[in-house]
């Protein structure tokens, strides 16, 4: 160790090599976007056994296929602990590769899975904006509306493919974070009553499965046009065209599930004065799914709680993920005067807040 002049050598070195992670970080959702483009993980899962390289090659079925270039994206996704590798017989045998704890949440022909997530993180739409976060820092606005000329939802509006992939995206995390808040919420949806409506609920996915779950609830997916033409039929649940920012449909029990973070402060009061002149103040009750940013410590979502308010500064003018002072602030000027914050396990919590 070098302290000369204030310099600890082994800290700089563990600082230059840090830096080199982050740096190509953007390496490892490229590699994870291939072998999702590839199947990787269902090639391997449908054998119903782990499979050898040129096993995954073959089923691939392309008579191009570079079977090097396959093995070393392997060797990545094997030294970032995404898939599983071993030599199961003798050595002269070829290596065998394996679904994880990880790679599972990679598989297509699944219900829970994160494939369409990341298709759309790294889809080129979302990318290209990131190189202009120094403008925006610099001049105000989005990266994306910089990139783009629209800003995010109106770009949707306009590119029917993107709007396929956020929709499949939102959709996808939708079912993962609603099975978690109906494991962590179970009494409070069983209290419940009458009908409950999902603001911004997208494709239908999040109300879907509440419903299926509660069919003592009648569900309502209220979102903006271009997204509510791409959603499914579901039983149990109407789907209703509108702008939150105008009104809000009537009910019982109002549902946000990420909507307030893509907005800033004046927006968000807004919506929720929108939302507390349709609930009854005696009975009526606001469920809010977001992000509510802790102190750090040693959750396991600490740090992708933390990347994803510089995703929000970089795709939204104004949105952001809180802290739960600024959800008290913002809840009690849109007139909600109690709330609640419980922890699930995800990225997000519930806020529950009653008008008094």
């Amino acid at each position: 160790m070098n302290t000369q002049n204030g310099i600890d050598d082994h800290a700089m070195l563990k600082g230059q090599s840090q830096i080199l992670r982050y740096i190509y970080g953007a390496l490892d959702g490229m590699a994870i976007r291939c072998c999702v483009e590839l199947r990787i993980a269902d090639i391997i899962n449908n054998r119903g056994r782990p499979a050898t390289l040129s096993e995954i090659a073959t089923d691939i079925d392309s008579s191009t296929i570079n079977v090097d270039g396959l093995g070393r994206l392997m060797r990545f996704l094997v030294g970032k602990k995404v898939f599983d590798q071993s030599n199961q017989h003798h050595e002269e045998r070829e290596m065998v590769y394996s679904l994880n704890h990880c790679s599972k949440w990679l598989l297509c022909d699944t219900d829970m899975t994160l494939a369409p997530l990341v298709m759309m993180r790294t889809d080129p739409v979302f990318v290209s904006p990131l190189h202009v976060m120094s403008q925006s820092i610099k001049e105000g606005g989005s990266t994306f509306k910089k990139t783009h000329g629209k800003e995010l939802f109106d770009f949707c509006t306009f590119n029917s493919e993107f709007n396929r992939v956020f929709n499949e995206g939102m959709a996808c995390t939708a079912k993962i974070a609603t099975e978690a808040i109906m494991s962590s919420y179970k009494n409070g949806f069983l209290e419940l009553k009458g009908r409950m409506v999902d603001v911004g609920g997208g494709t239908g996915v999040a109300i879907s499965e509440i419903v299926k779950a509660y069919p003592h609830l009648t569900g309502i997916n209220f979102d903006l046009p271009h997204v509510i033409s791409t959603a499914p039929t579901y039983e149990g649940v109407t789907h209703v065209t509108g702008d939150m920012f105008k009104a809000i449909p009537p009910a019982e029990t109002i549902f946000m599930k990420w909507i307030l973070h893509d907005w800033g402060d004046n927006d968000c009061i807004k919506i929720l004065k929108n939302c507390r002149k349709v609930l009854a103040s005696e009975t009526g009750k606001l469920i809010i799914v977001e992000i509510v940013q802790m102190p750090a410590g040693d959750d396991i979502f600490d740090d992708t709680r933390l990347t994803y308010d510089l995703v929000m500064f970089s795709h939204f003018s104004s949105g952001r993920e809180r802290s739960e002072s600024e959800w008290t602030k913002l809840l009690v000027e849109g007139g909600f005067l109690r709330h609640n914050v419980i922890k699930t396990q995800a990225l997000q919590s519930i806020i529950e807040a009653f008008p008094q």
